[in-house]
């Protein structure tokens, strides 16, 4: 099973994958940041993305969750409002 999560932060795009038993993926503007692999009741992924003055910011994505997943997307350490996205595989 896999789940998309999305969240969009000063035009940017961020999109993490979760699929069960091989892990999880972090993406900024469609390019890969950051993956874990394996099954976890818990997972922390790390990116970097550039705002319109060419500073760079962090990226922390936490997932966790027993019976489902959970996603928080944080950009300098505040949160920043992430969505599922419905795919079917």
């Amino acid at each position: 099973m896999k789940k998309v999560f999305e969240a969009i932060y000063d035009g940017h795009r961020i999109q993490v994958e979760n699929r069960w038993f091989t892990g999880e993926k972090l993406y900024v503007d469609g390019e890969l940041q950051d993956e874990n692999l394996g099954l976890a009741f818990r997972g922390t992924l790390n990116g970097r993305i550039r705002n319109k003055e060419n500073e760079s910011k962090s990226i922390k994505v936490t997932l966790g969750g027993f019976f489902s997943i959970h996603c928080k997307v944080f950009v300098d350490h505040v949160l920043v409002p992430s969505y599922q996205i419905k795919i079917s595989d």
